[in-house]
């Protein structure tokens, strides 16, 4: 799974994003091709390259020329993503990052999301950097993000259309709520709305590093020269390792040729009802060539005893052989969820930053009779739901 991981060394703004994932290969040429999609017009991106701490970075400017509308409310922003012609990816996370944007200010100024109006993110170079920070993403082919916890200054102030307001300010800490952060002394505005923005809409969280594998870093630099901490933001692009539950499990197998079969159903359920995984029979050819039947089952090394018990005390074996077994497995879970016909229990897989819906049988089973449908039938109409 292709992955940014966004390193606040220095905090992250909208430009601090864009000017680092140019650092990381993206060209300058693709970036305002994609921008001019926009068909705002008196916008121009500058790149040029500094060093902070003995780091080379990037630094992007957005210039603007045309006359700044700087109170623009959310539907004027959607507006203006729709009625553009970039893919409809970049759209959506465009949008996503604005509405976080959104939900803040309105928290904080005691409205509604309808009728908050942006003020220096609706201007149009914080603009193209939300709608920037969504190209970057397709460009790269980035199927998850992450980042460190995101570094906060404090103990300042920061300059607003409201006047000055207290740092951490008010809107990048209210979009971080839930988020991993770091309060420094720096007294800077380190984080800004809109890169907090683009965390909190498209991050998953922190990252395990023993599964990422990097290929690609990029430096983008901020404004000022901080002496207490160099003023970059990293991003890192790589691959990463499909995300696993681990346990460890006991396999207890034995051979049965002398048992009545009618006896093994009864036998596999027992073994389910003590604590087992899983359990399951396999016919084998055993010597002199007799048939037989191999009878496993997989448990919890805590559930050993009565597993054993089950087998011992159902079944014709005089012993059985007990393997230890690494088990790996995807995470689930389960959820309520609502249909067209009607609220059913689903099976939550979670792959690569992703969900998959899978109905459960007993659930189908019950659909089908109480809607008097066939059970293939329910089947594909939640399949077909599930994965719309």
């Amino acid at each position: 799974m292709r992955v940014a991981y966004f390193d606040t060394v220095g905090g992250v703004s909208g430009d601090m994003t864009l000017a680092a994932f140019v650092s990381a290969g993206l060209k300058i040429d693709d970036l305002i091709e994609e921008i001019g999609k926009l068909n705002l017009g008196g916008i121009e991106l500058e790149a040029s390259h500094l060093q902070r701490s003995g780091i080379t970075a990037v630094k992007l400017d957005v210039i603007v020329s045309a006359p700044q509308e700087h109170h623009r409310n959310l539907a004027e922003i959607v507006s203006i993503i729709n009625q553009s012609s970039l893919s409809e990816r970049v759209k959506e996370d465009a949008r996503k990052i604005f509405m976080e944007v959104a939900k803040a200010e309105a928290k904080i100024h005691d409205t509604t999301i309808e009728k908050i109006h942006f003020h220096e993110v609706g201007a149009l170079d914080s603009i193209v950097d939300i709608v920037g920070a969504a190209v970057c993403f397709e460009k790269f082919g980035i199927q998850s993000v992450y980042s460190s916890p995101v570094k906060l200054g404090s103990g300042g102030f920061v300059d607003s259309a409201h006047g000055k307001l207290p740092l951490p300010g008010p809107a990048a800490a209210e979009i971080l709520k839930d988020y991993p952060t770091v309060l420094t002394d720096v007294p800077y505005e380190l984080t800004t709305p809109t890169g907090a923005a683009i965390i909190k809409a498209m991050s998953l969280g922190t990252l395990a590093w023993d599964r990422f594998r990097v290929e690609t870093i990029g430096y983008g630099a901020g404004t000022r020269e901080i002496p207490q901490i160099p003023n970059l933001l990293r991003i890192m692009i790589g691959e990463l390792a499909p995300s696993y539950e681990e346990e460890e499990l006991v396999a207890v197998e034995t051979n049965i040729d002398d048992m009545n079969p009618e006896i093994y159903p009864f036998v596999i359920e027992q073994l389910l009802s003590h604590g087992a995984n899983d359990a399951y029979l396999v016919p084998v050819i055993m010597k002199k060539g007799r048939p037989g039947i191999l009878l496993s089952a997989l448990a919890n090394r805590s559930r050993l005893d009565e597993i054993l018990s089950v087998i011992f005390s159902q079944t014709t074996t005089l012993g059985v052989r007990i393997q230890p077994i690494e088990r790996r497995k995807l995470q689930r879970s389960q959820r309520v969820v609502r249909t067209q016909l009607g609220e059913v229990k689903v099976k939550v897989i979670a792959l690569n930053g992703k969900e998959r819906l899978i109905p459960e049988h007993e659930e189908c089973k019950r659909l089908a009779i109480e809607k008097k449908i066939p059970l293939l039938e329910v089947y594909r109409i939640l399949e077909k739901e599930l994965s719309g």
